[in-house]
């Protein structure tokens, strides 16, 4: 089992940045590719970000591109998520996850943290 625990949302002004924490613990993550979501009120959970524990190439969605940046701290057991001019569209709950390296299908979630952008 990986448990996952989300941090670092909140309320914040449009243009402003965050940076959300998802601490893993659990299995031996060198296997795994960290990923972060999010799901806006009325809308399907949308991919935005992924990055191999054990390092590698960064996978943003097209929507993110510039704005987002996803991180890891291996010693720390952390992925981070640096959010940039931050537009109320972002408003949404975001989920950190996880998978095995070579499977499509995220195993694992955490239980997502809320970031609201106020205009």
């Amino acid at each position: 089992q990986v448990q996952l625990v989300e941090s670092g949302g909140g309320l914040v002004q449009a243009g402003g940045s965050l940076r959300l924490s998802c601490a893993a613990s659990g299995r031996t993550l060198g296997n795994y590719v960290m990923g972060w979501f999010r799901q806006a009120p009325g809308k399907e959970r949308e991919f935005i970000a992924s990055i191999p524990w054990s390092g590698g190439f960064k996978n943003y969605a097209d929507s993110v591109k510039g704005r987002f940046t996803i991180s890891r701290d291996n010693a720390k057991g952390t992925v981070y998520l640096q959010i940039n001019s931050l537009e109320p569209e972002d408003t949404a709950v975001y989920y950190c996850a996880g998978r095995l390296r070579g499977v499509s299908g995220w195993n694992y979630w955490g239980q997502g943290t809320q970031v609201t952008v106020s205009s």
